[in-house]
Order: structure tokens, then C-alpha cells, then sequence
């Protein structure tokens, strides 16, 4: 079998590419480089998929903490590398981790903010804690950006994938209680705008374009605000239309998700909802105000959690074009400690749950197969009570229908919820733990599966090329080459054909990739073997079979 990709069918290949492919530029760091680099995930339907059509199951926590004043994961005055080995061993496979425009805006500019409250010494031996944070020239820590980049070696080693979420505009330790993504005056970057969040973002994803650690970013922690009861739009309420006023929430959305996909079109983007939204059913909109006491149809709004109301998607769905493969939307959940929602008013079952709130809220988006649901934060106080029962009926729910989560939060000292570890940063909360664990992604020998093709998922899991069988060399930089099959010239007889050879002359080609394009367009082509075009034989020709065709053409992968 012989593939060629010259110049012309190059472009006409790329012109047609559904999914993104692994930026090939070198202008970062090489500390930020993977050499392998072939971790990237895309989605197709409700499902997300690595980049060789494998489906996979993104199953995390929270840490936070560059998010707030501090500009450090709280509790790094303990050693980071061991809690990371401990989330490492214990099945976290997703970090997701806050972090505010402010801080990001100082990396931008080359004046990374300073960090506070971490110990980082390297005096054996007498006091050793958290050495590579340490700088002799200062005789203290590193500065923020130094000691993210440590942190995300880290995670390259241990075999943990992380999702950056913009928590706030602010380094705030309260940041999340403000409304939008711009807006709000701050100490170190001055006013942020609209157009600041997205230099921003734009300048994290070009620096780790060539990276694979960081495979998505949650652009906003929580949009939200209410509608008054008179006067027009308020301009501090996150909205969800088709209108670019710029406190909607969906066109901020698919602005930044367009400009950051420019730069590196292999992340995912991790959207989340608002807190409002209008009964459009019922012909309501945003200019109508709300009503006080108002229930039933005299209500005009949905009610829902900060960032977790994502009904807009229905009438107006994120689009991003060739890359809506990359979009997972985020709803947050939580329970009856964190705020006495009114479906928890009743004896509730995860049928009432799901009737009174979660499906038309969020989940319709996962069970119509529209996108992927990431629920970017659950979790709570175990009390034995009503709590906890809401927490393993969710739990079940995620498990049953194999939603993608990241559970708040692994920090001690998150008020309203606890952590999974204690206040000494080092003894875990097994109950917690154990209520989670069973919604970590796990094989049938309970074995941990990571998201990284070659590095196991700590000591306690695998590689997501060992899930899958995959002849990938966990040493070599390279995945390993196999002998390439002699080229033939004469087309097979009609019973055999070669995968990928869709025009049937003996060459996987270009010109083979565009005529899967334009099948999967449904645009009629002649004299075509369908059977190749099913490249990676699920029975179904979709943009799964161009994703692998694409790669095996731009030799990313040695065969189909």
C-alpha cells in the first residue's frame, strides 16, 4: 500500500479536514514539548475520542488555587509532587485547574505574578520541600509561570491530562462569585476587557500548542446573573441569544473558541451554560423581566446553578464551523448543602432529578447525542443525609451514561463542599473517595486508564495504548515503525480492496481522503469502493474514518 501527499492534493486534503491535526511549530520552550505529541482529542456525536478513533473517558478533579491572590495550588506549602503522585495512583486520569485572566495576563506580558504562601527549600538535609520550585538567586520560589510549567511536567510524567479553566477575570479567592469574563478592574493587568480573556487564552494555547499535557480549556468558571423585574438587559447578567452584545455568553464563547482553535485546533473547548435562561417555549425572551413570586408558565425564566443552564444550546447551538469537533459543553451540579434547590424539596430519586432539572437543563444534550457533557464540578459534604444521597445518585448517573466529570475538588479547604484530602493535605477522605472511585475509569482488572497513549496513569493504572492494545513504544520518542507494505499497482480483485483506497487503484492517497470528505457531505460520487471508505470498520463512515485517513496520510500513524 503506498501513500502520497504532494503539494496541490496537500492543500485540497487539508481544505476538506474535518478535525484537527498536532501543530508542528517549535517557537516554545523545550520543556513544553511532547515528543510523541499524539494525545489530542476530538468529539464526534456525544462521544470523545483520541486522535486514532479510540473512545475514551475523561474522569478528574478539581485543584485550585492560581486563581486566587496566592497564584499557586493551596496547599503547596506541602509537596505537590507527592499529592500529584497520590491523585496520580488513585485513578484521576483530568486535573482541572482554576486560574484567573489576571494571573494569565502576567505571563502574557513577561511579568509573571509572584506567588505566596509555598515552601519551596532545597537544603538537604535539613529542609527539603518542593525543590524544583526553588530559586537560590532569590532564596525562594520561582514565580508563577515557572512553577505552573514544573507543575505540568509533572503531570506529563504521572500520566494526568489537565483542563485549564478562567475562573475569574480576578485573583480573587472569591472570584467565582462575579458574574462575567470581563469587566472588573485588578491590581497587576489593569481593566479586563472582553478581548483581554481572549489574548490570553489565545497565548496559553500557542505556548503549549506542542504540548499535549493541557488537552482543553473551560473558558469561563460559572457566567451568570439574574434578570430584574424592570428596565432592560442588565449588563452584569450573562446571557445566551444570537445577538453580539457582549454579555452574551454564547458569542463571547465562539469568538474566543474561534481565535484559540486558530492556534492550536486540537483542544478541546470546554464551554459552560448561565444561570437564567427564558421559557422561549413560551415565547419569552431576555428582554422580558422577570416575576416576582411568579410560578409555572407565569414564570418566565428556567431557573439553575452559576454556569450550569445550558438550555441556549438548544436554540442556539455553539457553532465553530469544521471545528464544532472540538466542543464539549460543561454544566456544574451540586446538591442540597450547597444551596436548597427546589428539586431537592421533595423524596428525591434520579427520575425526579432528571425531570424537574437535569434533562432539559443539560443532559438532553448528551441523550439527543448533540455533544459531550463534561460536568466540570460535582461534590459536597458527606453527611449521611440528603447530600450524600444526591451525590451517589449522580455518581450513578455519570457512571451509567459514561459523562465526562472533573468532581470539586481535591482541596481541604473549599467551604461549601470539603475535599477529598484533609487539612493536612496528605490523608484522604475515604468515603469521599470511595464514592468517587467507582466513577474513575477503570478496566475490567481495576486498573486505573489514563488519557496518555504511553505513560501510565501512576503506579496503579496504564496507558490508554495498553487499554487499547496499541503497539506504541512507551521509551522511544517515536511511536514504534512497522515495515511499510509493498506498494501495489493493480487494484485488488473486487472481494479484497485496502482500507483507505477509496478510488480502488492500488494507492492511498489525497485524492482517496477527498473523496471521503465529500461521502461524509453527502455529496454523490461514482465508481468508489464504500467498503475502503469505512476506514476503521465500525460499519459507519463519519469523520472517525477521515480523522485516521488524515493521520495516516500526514504519516502521524504507520497503517490504518
Amino acid at each position: 500500500m503506498k501513500k502520497i501527499v504532494g503539494g496541490l492534493a496537500l492543500s485540497i486534503m487539508l481544505v476538506f479536514l474535518f478535525v484537527s491535526l498536532p501543530a508542528n511549530s517549535m517557537d516554545v520552550d523545550a520543556s513544553t514539548v511532547d515528543h510523541w505529541n499524539d494525545d489530542w482529542l476530538h468529539v464526534s456525536g456525544n462521544k470523545i475520542y483520541d486522535m486514532y478513533g479510540n473512545e475514551v473517558w475523561l474522569t478528574g478533579a478539581n485543584w485550585f488555587g492560581f486563581n486566587c491572590s496566592e497564584n499557586v495550588f493551596h496547599g503547596a506549602w506541602y509537596d505537590v509532587y507527592d499529592i500529584l503522585c497520590d491523585v496520580a495512583d488513585r485513578g484521576i486520569n483530568l486535573l482541572r485547574i482554576p486560574i484567573s485572566t489576571e494571573l494569565l495576563y502576567s505571563w502574557m506580558i513577561g511579568k509573571p505574578n509572584p506567588v505566596s504562601s509555598v515552601t519551596a527549600s532545597n537544603n538537604p538535609p535539613y529542609h527539603v520541600c518542593n525543590p524544583d520550585f526553588y530559586d537560590p538567586e532569590t532564596d525562594g520560589p520561582k514565580n508563577s509561570m515557572e512553577i505552573f510549567d514544573i507543575i505540568m511536567g509533572y503531570c506529563k510524567n504521572l500520566g494526568i491530562k489537565v483542563m485549564v479553566d478562567i475562573h475569574s477575570p480576578h485573583a480573587d479567592n472569591s472570584g467565582h462569585v462575579y458574574n462575567l469574563w470581563y469587566g472588573i478592574e485588578t491590581e497587576t493587568a489593569g481593566f479586563i476587557t472582553t478581548e483581554k480573556w481572549i489574548d490570553t487564552l489565545v497565548w496559553l494555547a500557542d505556548k503549549y500548542k506542542n504540548d499535549d499535557t493541557i488537552i482543553a480549556l473551560d473558558l469561563k468558571n460559572e457566567p451568570h446573573g439574574k434578570r430584574g423585574y424592570t428596565g432592560p438587559i442588565p449588563d452584569d447578567m450573562a446571557i445566551w441569544d444570537d445577538s453580539t452584545r457582549e454579555n452574551n455568553w454564547k458569542y463571547a464563547a465562539e469568538t474566543c473558541a474561534k481565535a484559540i482553535l486558530n492556534v492550536n485546533p486540537n483542544l478541546l473547548i470546554v464551554i459552560e451554560g448561565i444561570e437564567q435562561y427564558p421559557k422561549t417555549e413560551l415565547g419569552y425572551t431576555f428582554d422580558d423581566p422577570d416575576v416576582f413570586g411568579a410560578t409555572g408558565d407565569a414564570a418566565p425564566y428556567h431557573p439553575g446553578w452559576w454556569g450550569g443552564n445550558l438550555r441556549g444550546v438548544r436554540d442556539y447551538p455553539i457553532d465553530l464551523g469544521p471545528l464544532n469537533s472540538q466542543i464539549v459543553y460543561s454544566p456544574h451540579e451540586y446538591g442540597p448543602s450547597v444551596y436548597p434547590q427546589p428539586w431537592f424539596e421533595k423524596d428525591f430519586t434520579i427520575k425526579t432529578l432528571e425531570e424537574d432539572y437535569m434533562y432539559d437543563t443539560w443532559a438532553y444534550i448528551h441523550h439527543e447525542g448533540i455533544a459531550p457533557i463534561l460536568i466540570g464540578e460535582w461534590g459536597g459534604h458527606m453527611d449521611g443525609g440528603k447530600n450524600e444521597k444526591w451525590m451517589t445518585l449522580l455518581r450513578d448517573y455519570i457512571v451509567e451514561h459514561r459523562l465526562h466529570h472533573t468532581f470539586w475538588c481535591i482541596n481541604p479547604n473549599s467551604g461549601d463542599t470539603g475535599g477529598l484530602l484533609g487539612n493536612d493535605w496528605s490523608t484522604w477522605d475515604e468515603a469521599k473517595y470511595g464514592l468517587l472511585k467507582k466513577a474513575l475509569w477503570q478496566d475490567s482488572k481495576g486498573r486505573f486508564i489514563g488519557l496518555d497513549h504511553r505513560v501510565p496513569l501512576g503506579k496503579n493504572g496504564i496507558s490508554l495504548g495498553e487499554y487499547y492494545g496499541m503497539d506504541l513504544d512507551p521509551i522511544s520518542p517515536t511511536p514504534t515503525t512497522k515495515p511499510t507494505p509493498t506498494p501495489t499497482t493493480t487494484p485488488p480483485p473486487e472481494d479484497e480492496f485496502i482500507k483507505g483506497d477509496i478510488n480502488d487503484d492500488g494507492i492511498v492517497d489525497s485524492i482517496d481522503y477527498m473523496l471521503l470528505s465529500r461521502i461524509i457531505l453527502e455529496i454523490k460520487v461514482d465508481n468508489i469502493n464504500v467498503k475502503a471508505a469505512d476506514v476503521n470498520n465500525d460499519g459507519i463512515i463519519d469523520t472517525r474514518d477521515a480523522i485516521i485517513l488524515s493521520r495516516y496520510l500526514l504519516e502521524i500513524i504507520d497503517s490504518i
